[in-house]
């Protein structure tokens, strides 16, 4: 089926249809919740009718997390763009002989938006590529997948025809383990290693559980409670009933398969210069556990940090950008 075209006064006149005011009200940057009232049972109805008319896969428009008109067009035209193709990467900017290509890694009950717009911030020659776990976004239909070795196994056939010129992997929390799995998976079949290794806002693996290692076990009222303490959800998927209904799935799906992973009882260092990065204000990970991942590689690029909680990455792109570069540059020199 052929694509609807997404144009802006579209988008506008649906909004204003279902406030029941003129479009011309629904200005480019007017905030949603701010300046035209729009709650959360509102953005649900023109999250719905937006999925229905211009065929974007179900229940993606909320957690997209727009809050403005011009914000929601770009979204949409991207999963509209997106939907020709099935799989689990995402290229924002195509191309056909990159010279380094950067794979990104979401976090638990997020997607591949974590790193909207973060293309603009690398090198005009860099191909980066958006990873998406499958049960979510343009992936939707796919059953999810609660353990960490499958997943692993799902991005590696993904990406596998990719790593013919010199790459790296980023991970934020829950993607830093998969990114941190995924290297070692490379390194014992003597496959292509990543030049670099990112890991962001997620402790070095340890043997026994931490605190939070039954969060998939949690109650609704428990897990909506932690989320909103760890910031980085829309309020409008933590405090209304429908959408979380539709949303908790994937929440616990990605928990269990944190909580439950098992760490290797003692791991070979990666010869894979490795950084690490956070956020000053995270409460879930203190400094021991990010330092510690220095025993974990042969090449330690030493622990960054940025103003910002457990989701620092949402406000700092431009300066992580720049770091990032810089660390892979000097990795592949």
């Amino acid at each position: 089926m052929t694509p609807v075209p997404v144009k802006m006064e579209d988008l506008r006149a649906l909004i204003a249809g279902v406030l029941e005011v003129e479009p011309e009200e629904v200005t480019d940057e007017a905030h949603f919740s701010d300046e035209l009232e729009i709650d959360s049972l509102l953005m649900l109805e023109i999250a719905t009718r937006v999925e229905t008319v211009f065929g974007v896969p179900e229940n993606t428009i909320v957690i997209g997390g727009a809050t403005t008109l011009a914000e929601l067009h770009t979204f949409v035209v991207s999963k509209v763009v997106g939907a020709t193709s099935a799989g689990p990467v995402i290229r924002p900017r195509p191309l056909s002989d990159p010279a380094m290509r950067l794979f990104l890694f979401h976090h638990a009950g997020g997607s591949h938006l974590l790193y909207r717009g973060w293309a603009d911030h690398f090198p005009q020659d860099w191909e980066l590529c958006l990873l998406e776990a499958p049960g979510r976004g343009r992936l939707q239909t796919l059953p999810l997948i609660d353990d960490c070795d499958r997943l692993v196994d799902h991005f590696h056939t993904a990406i596998a025809p990719l790593l013919d010129r010199p790459f790296g992997f980023f991970g934020h929390s829950m993607g830093a383990l998969i990114a941190y799995q995924l290297t070692r998976r490379l390194h014992r079949q003597r496959a292509p290693l990543p030049d670099w290794l990112g890991v962001s806002a997620y402790g070095a693996p340890r043997g026994e559980a931490g605190a939070d290692s039954r969060r998939h076990l949690m109650s609704d009222d428990e897990l909506r409670g932690w989320l909103r303490n760890v910031g980085g959800s829309p309020p409008q998927l933590l405090d209304d009933d429908a959408v979380w209904r539709q949303f908790a799935p994937v929440f616990r799906n990605d928990f269990k398969l944190v909580d439950t992973w098992a760490p290797p009882p003692d791991p070979e260092p990666l010869p894979v210069p490795l950084s690490v990065f956070a956020g000053r204000c995270d409460q879930l990970i203190g400094e021991d556990r990010l330092l510690a991942w220095q025993t974990f590689t042969t090449h330690f690029g030493g622990l960054e940090s940025y103003e910002g909680d457990h989701f620092y990455v949402m406000d700092q792109r431009r300066p992580l950008a720049a770091a990032i570069t810089a660390a892979m540059r000097a990795s592949a020199a």
